[in-house]
């Protein structure tokens, strides 16, 4: 019995590393808990005699985890085609804003560094299914090729050529700022926003920033990328005419200073940036309510509540 608890209590141990991995291939917590919920119903449809043969009981769920991950990312993309707007990945709160209503706190699990950045999950939109597999598995959780080789059903050789594919279009985009500095740009963007400054606004953009929303097609929003500081800047004001009472707040978003935009208490957007040489190069919009769920509006802003970066 107690090698028997043993057991249980180890494979359970892993969901924490398994929610991690599926979140950075997917982009989706809820489809990330779906994935690893999936991994051990399949664990646990096998045999007894068959679990028993199993060395090791992490690797065999996190090879699972990692081909259903693989096998949603292929019919994601046919979803995301058909998707209203721009998609973009779940945005993740800090463990003081989740919503505790969900009942197992997720938050407690989910790592938050610099592979979970808005940036950089949409850095890993832009790969294949494949290459977005090799290069997070072996790139960010360190696995060998070997163990990838056997979630893609290819050769290690190939799993390599995959990784450094996507390691060139990682190399390809621009590394984003974080820290001090860009807390600094977010509060100042915060506060032309809240003042309605248009000019401020416009010399805190890149002459070149693009605003990319996500409504899902289940709130208003701009349906294409925003191009040039100057159109986001009139469009950021021209929001804040039309939504009187909305609030902003500063806020770790995906373990980087953001900000969330609440009314009477209840999240409605949530806002990632990019910034380069002081100035804003990309923001990324969240409106899609089922995007939100995980975040809590607690209608306050607490003191000192500058973003941190995990």
């Amino acid at each position: 019995m107690g090698t028997a608890r043993t057991a249980i209590g180890d494979i359970a141990g892993e969901r924490r590393q398994l929610l991690n991995v599926a979140y950075r291939l997917l982009g989706s917590l809820a489809e990330a808990e779906d994935a690893v919920q999936e991994a051990y119903a399949r664990w646990y449809a096998l045999p007894r005699a068959r679990r028993e043969e199993i060395v090791s009981p992490g690797a065999w769920l996190s090879t699972v985890t990692g081909r259903i991950c693989l096998d949603a990312l292929g019919s994601a993309r046919a979803r995301r085609e058909r998707y209203v707007g721009s998609w973009l990945p779940e945005p993740l709160p800090d463990r003081t804003e989740w919503d505790r209503g969900r009942g197992t706190d997720p938050a407690d699990q989910m790592v938050l560094d610099e592979s979970v950045t808005m940036a950089f999950l949409v850095v890993l939109e832009s790969m294949t299914p494949a290459e977005r597999v090799a290069f997070v598995l072996h790139d960010v959780f360190r696995y060998p090729f070997a163990e990838i080789a056997d979630v893609l059903g290819r050769t290690s050789a190939a799993c390599k050529q995959l990784a450094a594919s996507a390691r060139r279009r990682v190399r390809a985009a621009e590394a984003p700022v974080t820290g001090s500095g860009q807390a600094e740009a977010v509060r100042h963007v915060k506060e032309a926003w809240e003042t309605k400054n248009v000019a401020a606004l416009v010399g805190l953009l890149d002459p070149a920033a693009v605003m990319t929303a996500d409504g899902g097609g289940l709130v208003g929003t701009a349906l294409r990328p925003i191009e040039g500081g100057a159109l986001i800047a009139q469009y950021m004001v021209a929001i804040a005419d039309k939504a009187p009472g909305l609030e902003l707040l500063k806020r770790s978003v995906n373990g980087a200073p953001g900000l969330v935009a609440q009314r009477d208490g209840a999240v409605m957007t949530v806002a990632s940036f990019e910034i380069a040489d002081g100035r804003v190069t990309r923001i990324w919009v969240v409106r899609n309510p089922e995007k939100l769920r995980p975040w809590l509006g607690d209608g306050d802003e607490r003191d000192g509540d500058e973003p941190t970066s995990g």
